[in-house]
């Protein structure tokens, strides 16, 4: 098994732009200074593979099963990333990590580059005024998508990353009369790509089509600055597949995820 190092940021910085779309989270994180990596260097001192090991772990490249010592050790919620990182990582960890409650291999990642048709929504970027709203749909967002809620986990914490969001600009809705039209968040962003996550409409204005306007306005309003949108979802869920589909993004690799 490779020997792991710990990256210089020039380093991680090089090794996610090789693959922009499918490294944006670690990328993500690496230029705000908030990762801790593990990486596995060749000879050359270019990176074969590289690992976040934090409440997440997320791998890339070729060569994963080097961080099995440290995922186990991290006592982390989730292993997620690219499925051939993420399955020769969890082959080598395995016997020393509790069973996983759910496994979800085959997770589409789209990307789209051009800019759809606009939607003509009230899609907006969302303020402080919009918190005492937006937690609550963020925490139902992350319990259909993970099947765990949020609020009963850590409530303060989870409030405080939905502002943290709002503040940085990666929080969008559309909201007509107190009502969710929609909502996403960037989950990462990067000069190369902003990664979306919890797209997600009021259960009561749900099949009218207000995703598909507001996620191409979304789409738009993002293309104007980086080159790429993207995102993963679970291969089950056909209705983002199809809003997904129906909107011009593209399938460009398969996530797994690992949630304990």
């Amino acid at each position: 098994m490779a020997e792991t190092v710990s990256p210089t940021l020039d380093q991680v910085l090089a090794f996610c732009t090789e693959e922009p779309v499918e490294r944006v989270f670690l990328e993500d994180i690496a230029r705000r200074g908030l990762g801790r990596f593990s990486a596995v260097a060749g000879d050359d001192g270019r990176l074969d593979a590289l690992c976040h090991v934090g409440a997440n772990i997320v791998p890339s490249g070729s060569g994963c099963a080097g961080f099995a010592e440290a995922a186990a050790r991290s006592g982390a919620r989730m292993v997620i990333g690219e499925e051939g990182a993420v399955g020769e990582l969890w082959d080598a960890a395995q016997r020393r990590m509790p069973p996983p409650r759910d496994d979800r291999p085959g997770q589409p990642v789209y990307a789209l580059r051009e800019a759809p048709d606009p939607g003509e929504t009230g899609l907006r970027p969302a303020c402080l005024l919009d918190l005492d709203l937006l937690v609550p749909a963020c925490a139902e967002a992350h319990r259909e998508e993970i099947g765990v809620d949020p609020l009963q986990r850590d409530a303060d914490g989870f409030r405080w990353r939905t502002r943290q969001q709002i503040e940085e600009g990666r929080s969008w809705l559309w909201l007509e009369e107190g009502m969710i039209q929609f909502k996403a968040e960037a989950s990462a962003w990067t000069p190369a790509a902003v990664q979306l996550q919890q797209v997600w409409v009021d259960p009561q204005a749900r099949r009218r089509r207000y995703a598909h306007r507001a996620l191409r306005d979304l789409c738009r309003l993002l293309l104007e600055q980086v080159p790429a949108v993207c995102l993963f979802v679970r291969p089950e869920n056909e209705p983002a597949l199809r809003l997904y589909d129906s909107i011009g993004m593209t399938r460009e690799l398969t996530y797994r995820s690992l949630v304990f």
